[in-house]
């Protein structure tokens, strides 16, 4: 039987709703605090990267989207030598954030682990919006497979809580570490790519998480379309059949 035909369907207590983390992906805090406005109950958790960190106003909007009792992923890639890591992951853990990312190697990992306290750190594996043309050009000697699973094994080894993975990848990694690391799915796309789309290694919504992802993370799907509310609730529907259906 082909992984493609297993059910990967996470087993860990996540409540329905939450498995859903929409993308703030705007380009400011006003912007951000609009949108989830307008979002009202459709949406629990909310991923706030790097271009609102520079856009101003990051950790108040963080701070807003606690008290809105919001979910909150930092998707900032910490990557830097290893001390100042495990520093900036104390710094936030006290901040009300559920999910943060890193980006490196054993070491940085190790460190990022060791006062996150509460807060759930993400090891990324390869971006979605890299193939293996990309790779190649990075000077990487693997298929994308071959990387993912080796980062995903290296973070279980430092004691991490989980990875951000494509859902294509997703199957490999439940085979061969089960339920033990969280998959973060970014990449979601409910139609097919258009050319000018930025990610590449795309599932959809119910594909993503037969395969195995834990939670998914949707961004222009829910933002541009006419209703952003809906289109949430949509996805929220699909959700709910695949985990209580």
């Amino acid at each position: 039987m082909t992984s493609e035909a297993i059910d990967y369907r996470s087993e860990k207590h996540i409540a329905p709703q939450d498995r859903l983390i929409v993308a703030l992906d705007v380009a400011n805090a006003d912007e951000a605090r609009d949108l989830v406005t307008r979002m009202g109950d459709a949406a629990t958790f909310y991923k706030i990267g790097l271009e609102l960190c520079m856009a101003g106003g990051y950790f108040e909007l963080l701070d807003w989207l606690v008290a809105q009792q919001k979910k909150v992923f930092v998707d900032l890639k910490f990557f830097d030598v290893p001390e100042t890591v495990r520093k900036a992951v104390r710094a936030l853990a006290s901040s009300g954030a559920t999910l943060a990312t890193i980006h490196g190697n054993q070491s940085i990992m190790e460190a990022a682990v060791k006062d996150k306290g509460d807060l759930k750190i993400l090891a990324v594996t390869a971006l979605t919006s890299l193939d293996q043309g990309d790779l190649n050009d990075l000077g990487f000697q693997c298929n994308v497979e071959e990387l993912v699973l080796s980062r995903a094994r290296r973070a279980l080894e430092a004691g991490v809580d989980g990875i951000v993975s494509s859902g294509l990848e997703a199957p490999m990694i439940r085979r061969e570490l089960g339920e033990r690391l969280l998959v973060v799915t970014p990449g979601i796309r409910p139609v097919e790519n258009r050319p000018s789309d930025d990610q590449k290694r795309t599932v959809d919504v119910a594909q993503a998480f037969r395969n195995g992802a834990d939670y998914i993370v949707v961004g222009r799907p829910i933002r541009n379309a006419a209703d952003p509310a809906q289109a949430a609730r949509d996805i929220q529907q699909t959700i709910a059949e695949i985990f209580t259906g």
